[in-house]
C-alpha cells in the first residue's frame, strides 16, 4: 500500500500546508527520510536530482520549529552548492512553513549584502546558505550559528567537488555538538564518505535505487554529428519536436554563441553561466521556466542548481567531462515521473568517451549517425 503524507502524524498546520502545495504522496527518499528525521536521528541519503530531497529535510525542520522555544537565532543550517539551488529551496521552504515567524534568511555570494545581514539580524530560524558567503559572514561575526538544532548538508558531492569542504569544516566548528545532520549526496564515495564519519553520528542509511543512473522514463539518444554541423542538428531537433528545451555546452564563450545563433534564426533563447551576474541568471531562469524563452542554454556549473517542472528535451551539445555530470544533465528531465528525452551530440573521435559514459552507467543509447539533416540513420 502506498504511504501518504496524512500518515506521518505531522502537526495539523504542517498537514494543511502540504494539502494546500498538492502534495500527498511522498516519494521514496521522502518516505525513506522523514520518520528518522522527525525522531531527530542523523541520516545519510544517496538520491538523484529530482527525487524530492528538498521537502524531506524541511518537513522535519518545520515540525522542529513548531516544537522549539521560541528562541530569536537560527535553529537550523542548510548549506548547499549553488545559489540557484539555495533560492528554490528558501521558496520551498516559504510555500510549506506553518507561521510567518518561521523566518529565513538566504545567505549567498552574487546577491546585495544588506537584505541577508538584515533576516539575519531580524532573527531568522533558519538559515539556506552557500559555504563561501556564510563562512565570510562568520569571519566577520556577522552571524551566531550556536543555537542551531539541525544541519543539512544538501549535494554534499558537489560542495566537495567545488572545493568547500575547508568551508564546511570551519562552519561546523562553529555549530554545537548535539546536532542533527542530514547529509544528502549523488554518491558515496571517497571524501564523501569521510564527510559522513566526521559530521555524522550513527546515521539511518537511505539509499533510493541506482545513484547514479538516469530515470528510466527519460528516453536517451545519442547523435554523430561533427562539430560544425551541431548548431544545425540542434535547429533540426526544435523544429522537428515540441516543448522547452535546456542545451548544455562546455564553456561561457559557447553557451553565448550557441543562443546567439539561435536567437539569430528566430528560436527564442537565452543563456545561463558563471560569467553573468545573478540578476541576469535570475531572469534567463525566470523566463525559461514562464516559457518565454524555449531554449536555455547552460553551462554545467551555472545548471546544477536548476529545477524547471516541465524540460521536455535536455541536448548535451558538447558531451559532459564525466558520467556523473551526465546524469545531472539528464535529471532535468522526466522529472517526477514524466516522460523525457535526452540527446546527445558526439563527434566521431569522442566515440570511446562515449562508450566509456555508457559503460559507467550501465545505459546503452540509441545511436543516430548525421551526415546531412535530411539523412540521420539509426
Amino acid at each position: 500500500m502506498t504511504t501518504q503524507f496524512s500518515q506521518f502524524n505531522f502537526s495539523a498546520t504542517l498537514q494543511a500546508r502540504l494539502d494546500a502545495n498538492s502534495f500527498v504522496t511522498p516519494t521514496p527518499v521522502q518516505d525513506g527520510a522523514i520518520p528518522p528525521a522527525l525522531e531527530g536521528r542523523d541520516v545519510l541519503a544517496t538520491a538523484q536530482t529530482g527525487t524530492g530531497k528538498t521537502l524531506s529535510f524541511l518537513i522535519p525542520i518545520i515540525e522542529m520549529l513548531q516544537k522549539a522555544q521560541d528562541r530569536n537565532a537560527a535553529q537550523a543550517l542548510i548549506l548547499l552548492p549553488t545559489r540557484e539551488l539555495a533560492m528554490q529551496v528558501e521558496a520551498a521552504f516559504k510555500s510549506i512553513r506553518t507561521n510567518p515567524l518561521q523566518s529565513v534568511a538566504l545567505v549567498v555570494g552574487g546577491m546585495q549584502e544588506r537584505p541577508q545581514l538584515d533576516a539575519i539580524r531580524r532573527g531568522a530560524r533558519v538559515i539556506v546558505a552557500t559555504p563561501g558567503r556564510l563562512e565570510d559572514f562568520i569571519t566577520r561575526k556577522l552571524v551566531r550559528l550556536d543555537q542551531v538544532r539541525i544541519l543539512v548538508l544538501d549535494e554534499v558531492d558537489r560542495m566537495l567537488d567545488m572545493g568547500f569542504q575547508p568551508a564546511i569544516a570551519r562552519i561546523a566548528a562553529m555549530l554545537p555538538e548535539a546536532r542533527q545532520t542530514l547529509c544528502y549526496s549523488a554518491t558515496l564515495e571517497g571524501a564523501v564518505k569521510d564527510v559522513a564519519r566526521k559530521y555524522l553520528v550513527n546515521p539511518v542509511r537511505v539509499e533510493i535505487g541506482s545513484v547514479l543512473k538516469p530515470a528510466d522514463n527519460v528516453e536517451l539518444r545519442t547523435f554523430e554529428v561533427d562539430q560544425n554541423n551541431k548548431q544545425e542538428l540542434l535547429e533540426h531537433l526544435l523544429g522537428a519536436e515540441e516543448g522547452s528545451f535546456l542545451v548544455f555546452v562546455r564553456t561561457k564563450h559557447g553557451a553565448d554563441r550557441v543562443a546567439r545563433r539561435l536567437t539569430r534564426s528566430g528560436w527564442s533563447a537565452t543563456q545561463i553561466h558563471g560569467d553573468r551576474s545573478q540578476s541576469q541568471r535570475n531572469s534567463a531562469l525566470r523566463s525559461f521556466k514562464e516559457g518565454h524563452h524555449r531554449v536555455l542554454v547552460a553551462t554545467d556549473v551555472a545548471a546544477r542548481g536548476i529545477d524547471v517542472a516541465n524540460v521536455a528535451h535536455v541536448v548535451n551539445y558538447d558531451l559532459p567531462k564525466v558520467a556523473e555530470d551526465f546524469v545531472h544533465r539528464v535529471g532535468r528531465t522526466g522529472r517526477a515521473s514524466a516522460k523525457g528525452v535526452a540527446s546527445t551530440f558526439a563527434g566521431p573521435a569522442e566515440r570511446g568517451e562515449l562508450r566509456k559514459i555508457e559503460r559507467t552507467l550501465s545505459i546503452q543509447m540509441k545511436r543516430f549517425r548525421v551526415r546531412s539533416m535530411n539523412e540521420a540513420t539509426a
